[in-house]
């Protein structure tokens, strides 16, 4: 391979990865200033509330009974997503899938028909959204000490 043919390759191989970058980039959220207080235990409530965050009316939730089939299963999450991927996912998930039904958790972006006693604010707290993404990573091996199979 001549030198001139080498570097047209490698400034495709650049070019891909710069493009790979910047949607790495939309697909992760970097931690809050809530992480460090984060509580799995907060974080299992939460999802399990239908009032506070109606994760388990879409997801089945790992350690939780029941779980609704609109969204994935969210049982072995924590092995095929990091945190800022699923911090991410549940902040706003708009921006990966536009067409999406799941709420925006976390982002007052672009939304509509809010009640004006809302306006400009998110569905969870800061506090709130590192608590699930702290359940939702606890070890979910069958033998862990929550579980991981849907009862």
């Amino acid at each position: 391979m001549s030198l001139s043919s080498r570097c047209r390759t490698w400034v495709a191989w650049a070019m891909l990865g710069f493009c790979s970058l910047s949607a790495l980039a939309q697909d992760r959220l970097p931690a809050t200033a809530w992480k460090a207080s984060a509580s799995v235990e907060r974080g299992r409530a939460l999802l399990s509330n239908r009032q506070d965050s109606g994760c388990v009316l879409c997801h089945v939730v790992p350690g939780l009974v029941g779980g609704g089939d609109i969204g994935p299963s969210l049982v072995g999450l924590a092995e095929r997503a990091d945190a800022e991927q699923i911090r991410q996912r549940i902040a706003d998930p708009r921006l990966l899938n536009p067409d999406t039904v799941m709420p925006a958790y976390f982002s007052t972006q672009g939304l509509q028909r809010v009640v004006t006693a809302y306006v400009g604010q998110t569905v969870l707290s800061g506090q709130a959204l590192e608590d699930i993404v702290a359940y939702l990573l606890r070890d979910q091996s069958p033998t862990g000490p929550l579980g991981s199979h849907r009862p």
